[in-house]
């Protein structure tokens, strides 16, 4: 597979301006975990209540499964793509192309999705009053202003991600430390909101809140940036996850301590840390610099999404899977077709979305959408896991098989309780099902793509099995 044998390089021959290492790829995992979906989250979970914090705490752990899972596949397929390749090697081209065109969309969806929740913090300083065609410009803005920084490559791309990190970390520290101090116990009286039972609240809340963890494959889909793959992507994967876990559960816990569920579901609220900050320290001066650290990190968020957006078509063109198009790339190696139909593709979504909707719908729509489509390679993934560890057993390759097998079970029902799980809320069934109406639309624009594509496409070339990648 040309990504295989792209992404395998590793020592000093590759150690060139066009990689990452294991500060700027971790950077990448936390900075496309990390957006301004947590930021935007207890404004789409007010509808909850406080339950939500349950609906955290697993999906928290489900994210650390899936980091376990990439980590492992990655040792033994450092290929460009990560769930895209996995699922290729693993049941053929077909399969592939449905992953490929799958994970795509949830990258495109995922980019808008962080544009939408961007779009909160920004209009805690302009538009008021919440006009939707500027508020549609200024989503436009967070997807277009990245797309120039990644047409400059990935040197661009990798240091704009290490600053970023550390500015979006800042809000989300002071709340996880300081925030703890001003909890208050009634906020947490009326525990489940929504009407519904607990477990179906629960299940509701998880699906929004794993939108949160995408990004946990970000160093593996990049694995051809990465230096020495085998070292650097599961480092990445595991430290990066484990980080954003610590402090989306504190963060959030506090948020929710800090003011009601009736409060945080008000549409002035939508910035719900800046609205937390300013009820710690009084005013309003400490909620404007958390809008402007949010902001700043919707940006980073974006930045590593267009790059993740560019780099799964450009893996699967290089396998004759997706237009070769797709491989061309500038002066400065960036993937520019890439960039410019995958935001293209984002901003499609995004003005889908705004029309007919608003407030949290717009956000939460595009949220479940990209669950939905995410869900899907991250499954098959699950499911190469477990095949090929199944054949490592039989060929008496047994170090951590037990491990292995059951983090892929835990990995692929999650999945599929992602996909049940993302319905939306409302009255009318096009909002309910408004999720699965975009997210099977643009599954079947893949289908003429991948008729005409199938005739060139490069049959996969087998998995090695070597116990030392384990």
């Amino acid at each position: 597979m040309t990504g295989t044998t792209t992404a395998d390089a590793s020592g000093p021959a590759a150690a060139t301006d066009r990689q990452m290492g294991l500060t700027q790829s971790t950077s990448l995992v936390v900075g496309s975990i990390i957006g301004v979906g947590i930021f935007s989250l207890p404004y789409s979970l007010a509808g909850f209540g406080p339950i939500s914090l349950v609906a955290m705490g697993i999906a928290s752990l489900t994210a650390i499964a899936f980091a376990v899972l990439f980590a492992a596949l990655s040792r033994r397929l450092p290929a460009d793509g990560g769930p895209y390749a996995y699922s290729r090697a693993a049941f053929g081209n077909g399969i592939g192309f449905a992953n490929a065109w799958s994970y795509w969309i949830d990258a495109c969806a995922g980019n808008a999705a962080i544009a939408v929740g961007w779009v909160y913090y920004v209009e805690h300083f302009v538009n008021p009053g919440g006009a939707t065609g500027v508020s549609m410009l200024i989503a436009l803005t967070c997807l277009w202003l990245p797309a120039v920084v990644n047409l400059f490559g990935i040197r661009s791309v990798g240091e704009f991600q290490v600053v970023t990190v550390v500015l979006k970390f800042i809000p989300l520290l002071f709340m996880a430390t300081v925030g703890l101090f001003f909890i208050s116990s009634r906020n947490f009286s009326v525990w489940n909101t929504s009407g519904d039972s607990s477990l179906s609240a629960i299940g509701g809340a998880m699906a929004i809140c794993l939108f949160t963890y995408l990004g946990v494959e970000t160093a593996a889909v990049a694995a051809a940036k990465v230096r020495n793959p085998r070292r650097n992507i599961p480092r990445a994967t595991v430290l990066g996850t484990l980080a954003s876990a610590v402090v989306y559960m504190l963060s959030l816990t506090a948020v929710f301590g800090i003011l009601p569920a009736a409060a945080l579901a008000l549409d002035e609220n939508r910035d719900s840390y800046a609205a937390a900050t300013n009820s710690i320290l009084g005013g309003s001066w400490s909620g404007d610099l958390v809008a402007v650290a949010v902001i700043i990190s919707g940006l980073g968020a974006s930045n590593g999404w267009t790059m993740i957006c560019a780099e799964m078509p450009r893996a699967a063109a290089e396998d004759g899977l997706f237009p070769g198009a797709f491989t061309r790339t500038n002066r400065r190696g960036a993937p520019v077709v890439g960039i410019v139909c995958s935001t293209l593709f984002a901003s499609v979504a995004v003005v889908i979305s705004f029309w007919g909707t608003d407030g949290s719908t717009v956000f939460t729509t595009l949220v479940l959408m990209t669950g939905i489509t995410a869900a899907i390679p991250f499954g098959f993934s699950a499911l190469a896991q477990i095949v090929w560890r199944v054949r490592d057993r039989r060929a008496g390759f047994t170090p951590h098989f037990l491990r292995d097998v059951v983090v892929a079970v835990v990995s692929l029902a999650a999945s599929i309780a992602f996909i049940y799980y993302s319905r939306n809320t409302g009255d009318s069934w096009y909002v309910v099902w408004g999720p699965f109406l975009m997210a099977g639309a643009a599954l079947l624009i893949g289908v003429p793509v991948y008729l005409a594509e199938r005739g060139r496409m490069r049959p996969p070339e087998p998995v090695e099995y070597d116990p030392s990648r384990l």
